[in-house]
């Protein structure tokens, strides 16, 4: 679904992971404005296997998928920033589909740049019935903060914004160093490029139905839905948590987050790390995390556990149903009784926020380590 996609993330195929290896009752898909995977869309339709929600978005077995696109926008003098949007149906899909193909080279492929304004995409966003989200919104390279400004009014119409989308290395005590962002609900997305790596992130909401007009509540704290928790990777382990040295391949941890070279070989081929470029931002010395934020939740995925390979991972969901059941409800006892002690204790551990992590940086992910 991605260009940086394993090849078995279709759209089928990530509807039946969510729904029945991670126990997730919403997900959000992205690439549905590619007409190859609207054709995909139609044919479960079709055929029964999926239908349209009466509130949008479309069910398959108990999980309601809403449907997405993540579109490249870059403004004059300014780097590339990546904005998600979500329609609530497939005709408006394909409709913003049409309207793309005449700003776009190629509306097949993913995350493409469109070559109009940030502010004309949104606008065309609205008009449809869509909500527009900043992705990942400090990562280096493709992002409002990370690449594109030092403000996000400089790009986009504030009010025009239904939430922002942290990122795998920030969370939301990070993002409340910036207070431009104390408006916005924060969402935690997996930004999942392969079939394993979906619910890494996730948001726990409190809605009156699973359809796409109580997810817009909820992301607009509207008729008491809202974001209830987010459940975020811990940023250590996030791929740009901290500035990285490309020529001598460091991660600048706990250094000065002003350096314009690397402090061990003097290079100045770095990439500067999500934490550092936020404290660079900061417009407050101490976070700030308004009254309706939920709290936040470090997750460490079962991937990231040492030990844990593929044979015992399928014996413990055969065993609990649901990488949700493993991480968070089963009990140490349970644990201890499929894959032993050790390893049991690295998710026992995860869950209370008492282990030891190698900070990520640099495009490489951070890790856990061995005996922590």
């Amino acid at each position: 679904m991605k260009i940086s996609a394993a090849n078995d993330l279709t759209f089928f195929n990530i509807a039946h992971e969510a729904a029945v290896r991670k126990g997730m009752e919403v997900i959000g898909i992205i690439d549905c404005h590619s007409p190859s995977v609207q054709d995909d869309i139609m044919t479960y339709l079709d055929r029964g296997e999926m239908e349209e929600l009466e509130g949008g978005g479309i069910r398959y077995q108990d999980t309601a998928i809403m449907l997405g696109t993540e579109i490249e926008v870059r403004e004059p003098g300014r780097g590339p920033a990546h904005l998600l949007a979500y329609m609530p149906n497939l005709v408006a899909m394909q409709g913003f589909t049409q309207w793309m193909k005449g700003h776009m080279k190629n509306v097949e492929l993913s995350s493409q740049r469109i070559y109009v304004p940030a502010r004309i995409l949104q606008e065309e966003v609205l008009g449809r019935g869509g909500i527009l989200i900043p992705a990942h919104i400090f990562t280096p390279h493709k992002s409002v903060y990370g690449s594109a400004s030092t403000r996000m009014e400089h790009l986009l119409d504030l009010d025009g914004i239904s939430a922002v989308e942290l990122g795998l290395s920030a969370d939301s005590d990070m993002a409340g160093l910036i207070s431009e962002l104390d408006r916005f609900t924060f969402v935690t997305n997996s930004d999942a490029h392969s079939l394993g790596k979906i619910g890494r992130e996730y948001n726990e909401m409190k809605l009156a139905a699973p359809t796409y007009e109580e997810l817009v509540k909820a992301l607009h704290c509207q008729e008491g839905r809202r974001i209830a928790a987010n459940y975020g990777l811990n940023p250590r382990l996030g791929k740009y948590h901290r500035t990285y040295c490309s020529l001598c391949e460091s991660i600048l941890d706990e250094r000065a987050v002003t350096v314009e070279r690397c402090t061990d070989c003097g290079s100045n081929k770095i990439v500067r790390g999500v934490m550092d470029r936020i404290l660079a931002l900061a417009d407050r010395e101490q976070t700030y995390l308004p009254p309706y934020r939920p709290p936040y939740h470090f997750q460490v995925p079962l991937e990231f556990i040492p030990g844990l390979g593929p044979k015992k991972l399928d014996q413990l969901l055969r065993r609990f149903g649901t990488e949700m059941n493993v991480l968070h409800r089963t009990t140490p006892e349970e644990l201890e009784s499929e894959i032993g002690e050790e390893i049991a204790s690295y998710i026992v551990k995860a869950r209370e926020g008492n282990l030891l992590l190698e900070v990520g940086g640099g495009g490489r992910y951070g890790k856990v380590k061995n005996r922590s």
